[in-house]
């Protein structure tokens, strides 16, 4: 299902440690992981929110 880039970018920048960007994305693993170790301790948050911004709108993850 597409998923709009915009919700997750805004999700990633205000709960990324809480890996809500990733739940959104159904990458329910991934989720769990950034709320185990706060967002790969902030470097995974970075870096998510350069590669949502370069993303199509709508994407497919």
């Amino acid at each position: 299902m597409a998923k709009n880039k915009w919700v997750s970018f805004f999700l990633c920048l205000f709960f990324g440690v809480l890996g809500a960007h990733k739940f959104y994305e159904e990458r329910i693993l991934l989720g769990i992981v950034y709320v185990c170790t706060a967002g790969l301790f902030g470097i995974g948050i970075f870096f998510d929110l350069i590669v949502l911004f370069f993303k199509p709108n709508p994407y497919y993850s």
